[in-house]
């Protein structure tokens, strides 16, 4: 799927060239001539990364930029600074505005897409990442939880998918119902379950599994 691009510019003829340029190379392109109404494309879908001049009518992107670093929904969207503004000066002002990097007019298309294309295969390693982690994480837990029964706690779960009650299963296991209520409630902490029920859907489950 192409990358969705929101270009934002007052000048006509340089929204069409960065248009054009980056159209060429496969991404979706979305434009808006001023701050306020990037903020309204933004509002409609958050696109992918954001390019954006600085000096522009009403809102600066400066205020753009920290307009969208405000809000959770877009706090992450990278933005690229295009502009004539490339004074250190300028440049500070933009890092500290959280723009992820900052270019010059005239701009030259070939780096224009290196920077580019360079920061959306870093967002989507870093998600890659996060996914690999939170699978493997959850995985883990998922195994941890299926190895904490004991051998008698797995004797009260099978008895209780049988739908034996706490004091047939004291009285076939030869333990007080005390300790079968024990068992029981030490069960459904270790498995997160809220009912017998669960327990028992739990034991069908795993023996039909194997």
């Amino acid at each position: 799927m192409s990358k969705r691009l929101l270009v934002v510019d007052d000048e006509v003829n340089l929204l069409r060239a960065v248009e054009a340029c980056l159209r060429a190379e496969g991404f979706e392109i979305v434009t808006a001539r001023s701050g306020a109404a990037a903020l309204v494309s933004v509002a409609q879908t958050v696109p992918d990364l954001i390019v954006s001049d600085i000096r522009m009518p009403g809102m600066s992107g400066y205020e753009l930029a920290q307009q969208l670093r405000a809000s959770s929904r877009t706090a992450l969207v990278p933005v690229v600074f295009l502009t004539a503004k490339g004074d250190t000066g300028d440049r500070i002002e933009g890092f500290r505005a959280g723009v992820d990097a900052y270019l010059t007019k005239p701009f030259e298309p070939d780096e224009l897409i290196a920077v580019i294309k360079n920061i959306l295969n870093r967002v989507e390693r870093t998600h890659a990442e996060i996914a690999r982690l939170v699978g493997g994480q959850a995985l883990e837990q998922t195994r941890s939880y299926d190895e904490q029964l004991t051998e008698a706690e797995n004797r009260i779960a099978a008895a209780v998918a049988r739908g034996l009650s706490n004091k047939d299963i004291a009285s076939e296991l030869e333990i007080s119902v005390r300790t079968v209520e024990n068992h029981i409630s030490h069960i459904l902490d270790k498995k997160r379950f809220n009912n017998r029920v669960e327990i028992a859907r739990y034991v069908i489950e795993r023996e039909t599994a194997l």
